[in-house]
């Protein structure tokens, strides 16, 4: 599922407009978005908890040319799926 997609649907089930759903979605993303450049945890009882994690910095390797990069250390976002999300995917249709 695309954005645009998603913001249909959500307009079409909350019986709002296109706009107000794309605002609505929009507002989310970058709440999610800010509490995770704080460092702080955004959880969904059931659907799953966006957080982040560091990693370590390194050397790799450009696949063109063999020459060895280092690699900066970076804090990434991560996502772990509920249970509720969890046995939701596993159940057959």
């Amino acid at each position: 599922m695309k954005k645009d997609e998603l913001i249909t649907k959500m307009a079409k089930d909350a019986n709002i407009s296109k706009r107000a759903a794309g605002d609505a979605l929009k507002t989310f993303l970058s709440s999610v978005t800010m509490s995770l450049k704080k460092g702080q945890k955004v959880s969904f009882v059931g659907f799953g908890t966006f957080s982040t994690s560091k990693r370590k910095a390194r050397t790799g390797r450009n696949p063109k040319t063999g020459e060895s990069i280092k690699i900066p250390a970076a804090r990434v976002p991560k996502f772990k799926a509920g249970k509720t999300l969890k046995d939701a995917v596993k159940k057959k249709r």
